[in-house]
C-alpha cells in the first residue's frame, strides 16, 4: 500500500552516524521522510501507519524531544512539484500508548488512514473512543532559518547517484581556498570518509577538529587528499 514505508536500516552505518555526531557535539534528534505527489494526502498530515512508525522511532530514541519531519511534494497549477517541509513531534501520550501496546497495527483496505485505531477505549474530548484523529497525536515544531558551522555541499549518500571518490575530489577542488578544516566541515563528507578504508575509526577525531575548528593533523590531510587524487 502507498503508506507502507520500509526502512532499510544499516546498524553499522547508524553507529558511524552517532560517532560522528558525538564528535561534532551533536546527537540524532529526528527522522525525515517524504510523501510523494502520487499519495494525494491533501486532507491529512500523517496516515495511521506513519503515526505508528513515528511513535516507534521516538520511543526507540529514548529522547523526550524527537522530531519527525515530513517533506511533501505537491503538484502546483503548472504541473510542477512544490516542496513543503513540516515538522512534528509525537505527543507524550502517543509515545506512551505505543510503548504500552495500545495501537492497532494491522489495517484493512477500508480503514480510514486519517484515524489511528486503539485496542482499548481512550478519552478524547471527554468521550471514550477507539478511533483517534491522527492530528490529535501531533505537536507542531517550528522551523527556523539558521546559519550553522557545517556546509551542506557534499553529495548525500542515500540519493539516486552513488557517491564516489570523484565527488570527494570535486568537493576539495571547489573549496581549495579555505582552511582544510573548513573544507571537511560537512556531515555527509565525514560519513563518506568513515565508510572508506583507512579512515573509519579516525573520523570521530576529525569530527572533533571540525567541532572546535582546529587544524587537522597533517597525516589525516595527506590521506584524505591522496584518496581524492586516486579518483
Amino acid at each position: 500500500m502507498e503508506d507502507d514505508l520500509v526502512l532499510l536500516r544499516d546498524p553499522e552505518e547508524e553507529k558511524l552516524v552517532d560517532a560522528i555526531a558525538a564528535g561534532l557535539g551533536r546527537k540524532r534528534v529526528g527522522f525525515i521522510f517524504t510523501q510523494t505527489i502520487m499519495q494525494e494526502k491533501k486532507d491529512y498530515n500523517f496516515s495511521n501507519k506513519e503515526i505508528i512508525q513515528a511513535a516507534e522511532l521516538h520511543a526507540e530514541s529514548e529522547l523526550k524531544e524527537w522530531v519527525t519531519v515530513v517533506v511533501k511534494l505537491e503538484a502546483n497549477e503548472d504541473g510542477a512539484a512544490d516542496v513543503h517541509f513540516e515538522a512534528f513531534q509525537m505527543s507524550d501520550m502517543c509515545v506512551k500508548l505505543f510503548k504500552d501496546g495500545w495501537f492497532v497495527t494491522e489495517f484493512g483496505e477500508n480503514d480510514d488512514p486519517k484515524l489511528s485505531k486503539m485496542k482499548k477505549d481512550v478519552v478524547v474530548g471527554g468521550k471514550d473512543v477507539k478511533e483517534v484523529d491522527n492530528d490529535f497525536f501531533l505537536v507542531v515544531v517550528k522551523i527556523f532559518d539558521h546559519q550553522g558551522p557545517l556546509s551542506t555541499s557534499f553529495p548525500i549518500e542515500n540519493r539516486k547517484n552513488l557517491v564516489t571518490l570523484r565527488a570527494l575530489k570535486s568537493h576539495l577542488d571547489r573549496t581549495k581556498s579555505l582552511p582544510f578544516v573548513k573544507r571537511i566541515s560537512d556531515f555527509h563528507l565525514l560519513l563518506f570518509l568513515a565508510k572508506s578504508q583507512g579512515l573509519g575509526s579516525d573520523v570521530p577525531a576529525l569530527a572533533e577538529c571540525v567541532n572546535t575548528q582546529t587544524a587537522v593533523p597533517e597525516g589525516y590531510q595527506l590521506l584524505i587528499e591522496s584518496m581524492a587524487n586516486a579518483a
